[in-house]
Formats: structure tokens, C-alpha cells, sequence
């Protein structure tokens, strides 16, 4: 291991050429000395100029050791896995393809590790950056579909089952390969297909070993979301990834744990239609339906 690298950041990348660059922008202007940090883009079989970008980037930036790579497997948690295995730093950071980093935000993580050296893991704030601007029917309970995330106002330990969201989340190398790293039965984004989870079953096994997760909101990405593309098409596959997830996960532990997500995501549907009426009575239909649908797609994917 190179003794000089504190931290690896991780970004894997599917047909996202277009906002790649100003991701490696936001870790380029860095306040951390770029001595201290590399940077490994992993392709998961991008059909678009993503290799020419990332190559013209290493090309012009080469005060900055950004590593490029390919993984075949398709899905987020193979490439992030091919990511870490490639790693030569104690900390692995994973960031998204279409995610801009605050420029002291690899410098208060290493500050944060510092402090709390026995952490098992940790999340940060992603604040969505609407193009052109945020759509009305976007409420707080639908926005965590575009990455929307923040926990606690300040530093604060997750409790049990709550958990960094996979776009912004730090791990020390040494627990990543304990616990095997993501689970590959969850990919993640497998094309047009979800089957999410991922981030969410990592930081369950860490904590079911007896690690804390933390979170701390100083440590801030901006998450591209464009309106353009947020249809319904788009938003099932989003939603119904998430309960397609939880059938995988549960079905792994037992047929019990699984029926216990059923009862769980049928209460929450009825919620569901609680906040609409909510929303209704306050003047905001538009934000109404988007909120029941959400829990709808999302009991969808449980039972396919």
C-alpha cells in the first residue's frame, strides 16, 4: 500500500460523459494536496465517449493520479468492487459520475477519520442541483429518488437501520474487504434494470459486526439531477428498484424476513396516501400523487 495516499476516490460511470468531466473538476480544485489522493473512474460498459473523456482528462491533468478502468459485469456494485480491489489507500470514497464535491470535501474527510479513527464507515450530505430548477410535484418524501440526503444537522452516529446513501460514503479498505464489499446480487443500476439495496445491505453487515457508522453534514455533494429526464418510466424503474432490492436482500435471510418487508411496504403505502391528502389540503396537488406513486412502483418491484 502506498503509504502517501490517505484516501481513493471511487467513481463508476455508465453513459454519464457528459457530466463526468465536472465531476474530476470538483476532485481536481481539491484542498487536499493532490499528493495525498488518487482517483480510480471504473467503466461499466458506457456505450458512449466516456473513455475518451477520462483518458483526455489523465492526459491534461497529470498532477492529479486519476486511474481509469473496465468491468464487463454489468451493475454499480461490480464496478465499485473492481474499484477497491484496485485501491492503494487506506480509505475508499465513492462518488458518483454525475456528483460535484464541496473543494474541502476529501480534506474533511481525512479530518473526520482523524477524529473518530474506530469509525466503521461514513456519509455525507448530497444536495440536488436541479437543470433547469426543481419541479413542482417534488416533495421531501419523493426527492430521495434524485439523491436527496441529509440525516442529522450535525456529526452524529447512524442508528440502526439508517445508512449513508451510496453517492457519497466513505469506508476504511481493511472493513471493505472484510465484510467482501457490495453484494452483487444487488448491482445496483444493471442498464435499464434496478436492483438496489446495495449501499444498504454494505452498512447493515457493518453494523450487524458491531462498527458505527457516521455521518457528518460538513461533507457536501451536489447531485446532477436533470428534470428533462425524470418521467414516470424513469421513476418506476427507480422506485420499483428499491423494493426489487429488499425481495433480494430479505429472500437471502429468509421467506419470514421477506413477508415482514411486505407488511412494512403495504403500512407504508397506506402512509402514503395519508401525506397526498396532506398535500391536497395544503394546496399542493401537484406534490400529492407523486408521493403514493412513489410507494406503489416501489411495492411493484418487492413482489417482481
Amino acid at each position: 500500500m502506498n503509504p502517501t495516499k490517505q484516501i481513493s476516490v471511487i467513481i463508476c460511470t455508465y453513459n454519464r460523459a457528459l457530466h463526468l468531466t465536472e465531476a474530476l473538476d470538483s476532485l481536481y480544485h481539491q484542498t487536499l494536496p493532490k499528493t495525498s489522493f488518487e482517483v480510480i473512474v471504473v467503466n461499466n460498459n458506457s456505450t458512449d465517449n466516456t473513455e475518451d473523456i477520462c483518458k483526455e482528462y489523465i492526459r491534461t491533468h497529470s498532477d492529479m493520479q486519476v486511474r481509469y478502468l473496465n468491468e464487463d459485469k454489468q451493475g454499480a456494485s461490480f464496478a465499485r468492487n473492481t474499484g477497491a480491489a484496485q485501491s492503494t489507500s487506506g480509505l475508499l470514497c465513492f462518488m458518483d459520475d454525475d456528483a460535484v464535491a464541496n473543494t474541502d470535501y476529501l480534506s474533511r474527510i481525512i479530518q473526520f477519520f482523524e477524529v473518530h479513527p474506530g469509525s466503521g464507515g461514513l456519509g455525507g450530505r448530497i444536495i440536488p442541483r436541479y437543470i433547469p430548477s426543481e419541479p413542482i410535484w417534488m416533495s421531501h418524501y419523493v426527492s430521495s429518488m434524485v439523491g436527496n440526503f441529509h440525516y442529522a444537522p450535525q456529526v452524529s452516529a447512524f442508528k440502526s437501520g439508517k445508512y449513508p446513501l451510496e453517492s457519497n460514503m466513505v469506508v476504511p479498505k481493511r472493513l471493505f474487504d472484510t465484510i467482501g464489499g457490495f453484494n452483487t446480487s444487488l448491482p445496483g443500476v444493471k442498464g435499464e434494470l434496478r436492483i438496489g439495496g446495495e449501499g444498504k445491505d454494505f452498512f447493515y453487515r457493518l453494523q450487524a459486526l458491531g462498527h458505527d457508522i457516521y455521518y457528518d453534514p460538513n461533507i457536501v455533494v451536489y447531485h446532477v439531477v436533470e428534470v428533462a429526464k425524470l418521467t414516470p418510466a424513469y421513476l418506476y424503474r427507480v422506485a420499483s428498484g428499491y423494493g426489487r432490492g429488499e425481495r433480494v436482500r430479505t429472500l437471502q435471510k429468509s421467506k419470514l424476513a421477506y413477508l415482514i418487508k411486505i407488511i412494512e411496504y403495504l403500512f407504508k403505502l397506506g402512509a402514503s396516501f395519508v401525506l397526498g391528502m396532506i398535500y391536497l389540503f395544503r394546496g399542493q396537488p401537484a406534490k400529492s400523487w407523486p408521493v403514493v406513486r412513489f410507494r406503489i412502483d416501489a411495492l411493484k418491484g418487492l413482489f417482481h
